[in-house]
């Protein structure tokens, strides 16, 4: 049984993805951080731990435990075809899953060997060049998204922002595993219908209290051209 929250041009949905998704209209885009199916490597850790990776594990141990198996390819394709375009993070961990496609994102999280952060590739289905996405990002170098880190996994909201403005004339965002929310408060931000669907009812309801926060404060952020040095897709 899933619950359904109405937040202004948001909804958020509580439940699992491969129930609601068949459900829902097509969407402008998908944009998505699915799990990677990596949790043994979370919970006890890969390689000597340091204070960051320690504070990881612990962020990760202390809510449910939702990275123990990555979406199967029959999911994926349910999800592309809810959608018109789609962008998704980490996903040089979905290679085997993912069409083939010119306009991947390299997201360059600038540790340069002083951080325990892992750099990251974002599948998008664009018929672009490959290009770089350059933001610091991690526990370690004190980024944190403006109103706090609520998810182990949580991407930096302009991050969000940044791959909704790739894809001209987006007017719906549909995010399957939407997680704290950030995907939505980024659409908040940019005046997007936002739709999410997160099955684990801590992180469901961290999205609902985002999303409310940010509609209340209102669009305080116009979209921003974006910069050459981020890697504009277009």
């Amino acid at each position: 049984m899933s619950e359904t929250v109405v937040i202004g041009d948001a909804t958020l949905i509580h439940g699992d993805c491969r129930e609601v998704l068949p459900l829902l209209p097509k969407h402008d885009l998908l944009l998505t951080d699915p799990p990677y199916g990596i949790d043994k490597k979370i919970s006890v850790g890969g390689g000597p731990h340091t204070k960051t990776k320690t504070k990881f594990h612990n962020l990760y141990k202390a809510g449910p435990r939702w990275d123990i198996e990555r979406p199967g390819k029959d999911l994926f394709e349910l999800m592309f075809s809810t959608s018109r375009h789609q962008i998704v993070c980490g996903a040089n961990y979905f290679c085997d899953m993912l069409p083939v496609s010119r306009g991947w994102v390299f997201w360059d999280k600038m540790g340069a060997g002083m951080s325990s952060v892992n750099d990251e590739l974002l599948f998008t289905s664009l018929d672009v060049s490959m290009k770089v996405f350059r933001r610091c990002h991690g526990l370690d170098k004190g980024f944190l998204n403006k109103d706090g880190q609520w998810h182990p996994t949580q991407k930096p909201t302009e991050l969000m922002k940044w791959c909704i403005l790739q894809v001209p004339g987006v007017q719906s965002v549909l995010d399957p595993f939407a997680g704290s929310g950030t995907t939505g408060v980024a659409c908040v931000h940019l005046g997007v219908n936002f739709t999410g669907i997160e099955r684990e009812r801590k992180y469901f309801d961290i999205a609902c209290e985002r999303i409310s926060r940010a509609q209340a404060q209102g669009r305080m952020f116009e979209p921003e051209p974006i910069k050459a040095e981020q890697g504009a897709l277009l």
